[in-house]
């Protein structure tokens, strides 16, 4: 009895089988194209399946994809599928393959415009390239440019900022030999220390997102990101590193400068965000940083009243921009560590020297404050 009710089980699997492969092969009609009815529900079939797949690329294209289960991961870290989703930006060999090449090409035409400040220039290059060579009202907005674009290097975020070099103005030199014309049209001193950073087509202007962008900052923490759509969460890690980026350099021309326009602009918030634009990827770009640093630490008295509620809206961060401020941190080490980089990869570092000892401990001391807070945020996660 045994024996023949295994054999019947097995006959009855074999036919149903052979009954499934037989549907496969032939699907009844239905009302709807694409579809088949049978086993009393409907199946996809793999025409369908297409149609499903051009949908969800559709979504993706239109920055509607389906956001990531969890976004946070330990409380207060990003979580890895999200950071995954971040545009790349400027990857680092290609930013180092850049500032060689614009080290080494002439400058083949200068013009006005679209480079921020009149003295600054819209520069070809000999090799075709386009850059912005940036001369500042002083040097010290010049060291901070450079010194910023480093110390996102240090920090892990130097991808997001686009690449910079120094470069000596020199009107009978080699580099500048072909728009001798143009430099006495300029007004730059002979000798001065510029900045050529590489020209980006097709950039949007941004708009802060609801954290920020209703003025007064609110909370950005894990209780908050439920429902929100995977760009705007893979917009949101991009500005957690920018507000804990600004708060470092001591930056007060992007959104510092917007929530300090409120009192007379009630509406600034709701307009572009200066200093900061968006690439067709989706990926911000933080640009012109010369307030960083230098120029940001003289003036902490007027915009730290805004770059510290900044800093303090945001309690969610990419676990890798953590764990390098841990690290500096724990070596109290900032200053030398970004003195080193600066040195290594910037052959006119020298022109325009390092941070002041007192400087330096601003900015070890920002750093400290950083890991305080991110040590709190996990506090608050861990106790909820």
């Amino acid at each position: 009895m045994e024996r023949g009710g295994r054999a019947a089980l097995a006959l009855g699997l074999l036919l149903l089988l052979l009954g499934a492969l037989l549907a496969l092969r032939e699907p009844a009609p239905g009302p709807a194209r694409g579809e088949a009815r049978g086993g009393g529900g409907v199946q996809k079939t793999f025409r369908a399946l297409l149609a499903a797949g051009r949908e969800q690329q559709q979504r993706q294209e239109e920055g509607e994809e389906d956001p990531p289960a969890a976004p946070v991961r330990r409380g207060i870290f990003w979580s890895r599928e999200l950071e995954a989703r971040v545009p790349p930006g400027f990857a680092a060999e290609e930013a180092a393959a850049w500032r060689a090449a614009a080290r080494g090409a002439r400058v083949a035409s200068l013009e006005r415009g679209g480079c921020g400040r009149s003295s600054n220039r819209l520069a070809r290059l000999s090799d075709g390239s386009r850059a912005c060579v940036r001369y500042g009202v002083s040097p010290e907005q010049i060291q901070g440019e450079a010194l910023s674009y480093h110390l996102a290097g240090l920090l892990g975020m130097q991808q997001r900022l686009p690449p910079m070099a120094l470069a000596l103005v020199e009107a009978r030199g080699r580099q500048w030999e072909p728009v001798r014309e143009e430099l006495r049209g300029s007004h730059w001193a002979e000798g001065a220390v510029v900045s050529l950073t590489r020209w980006v087509d097709n950039l949007t202007a941004v708009v802060a997102p609801a954290p920020w962008g209703g003025g007064r900052p609110r909370a950005l923490a894990a209780g908050e990101l439920g429902g929100l759509p995977a760009a705007q969460l893979v917009e949101l890690v991009q500005w957690s590193d920018l507000i804990l980026f600004d708060y470092l350099t001591a930056n007060f021309d992007r959104l510092a400068s917007n929530l300090f326009s409120l009192q007379w602009d009630p509406r600034v918030m709701r307009r572009a965000t200066s200093n900061l634009l968006r690439a067709p990827d989706g990926g911000l770009v933080f640009m012109d940083n010369e307030a960083g640093l230098v120029h940001g630490y003289r003036l902490l008295a007027t915009w730290d009243p805004y770059n510290e509620p900044l800093l303090r809206s945001v309690c969610v961060f990419r676990e890798g921009t953590a764990r390098r401020l841990a690290e500096l941190h724990r070596r109290r080490n900032a200053a030398a560590e970004l003195r080193r980089r600066y040195r290594a990869r910037e052959p006119l570092w020298a022109r325009l020297g390092f941070l002041s000892e007192r400087q330096a401990e601003l900015l070890q001391a920002r750093v400290d404050f950083v890991h305080r807070h991110i040590a709190q945020c996990r506090a608050q996660a861990a106790a909820l």
